[in-house]
């Protein structure tokens, strides 16, 4: 791994009132900084330690969290150097993956919809989440 993020640099928050435990919450987190872009392959997580604390949680449950992620590949621990952001597979060819897109696209859409929000209101959302200055909808 060739490039690294200090360890303070990704930190996890939890929302104790959103009913999602939080090892799911940190996972969650985890995807998308790196739908983002914010995390890239080799950057570090903190370490449990500094996890739990962060987030006054029993480091158990961060581990939880950590455990998972390395099952789905989502990172890779190096015992004594830390966790670390892994290389990611992209899973099925080019034509399954738009598949699955437009399929994830249609239930954002569709429990949005259900919210009361307008498409336009959450490509506006998805625009400044993604960076994209100010958001307005470009035609």
């Amino acid at each position: 791994m060739t490039k690294t993020q200090a360890a303070g640099e990704f930190r996890f928050h939890r929302d104790a009132h959103s009913g999602v435990p939080a090892y799911r919450q940190m996972i969650d987190q985890v995807l998308a900084a790196r739908a983002r872009g914010a995390l890239h392959v080799g950057d570090q997580l903190p370490t449990v330690r500094q996890a739990a604390v962060d987030l006054a949680i029993n480091p158990n449950t961060v581990m939880r969290a950590y455990r998972e992620m390395e099952i789905r590949g989502i990172l890779d621990t190096q015992q004594g150097a830390g966790t670390f952001i892994a290389e990611h597979n992209e899973a099925g060819s080019s034509q399954e993956r738009e598949r699955q897109l437009e399929q994830l696209v249609g239930e954002f859409v569709a429990r949005g919809g259900a919210l009361g929000f307008t498409v336009r209101e959450m490509v506006q959302s998805l625009r400044r989440l993604a960076g994209d200055g100010d958001a307005k909808e470009r035609k």
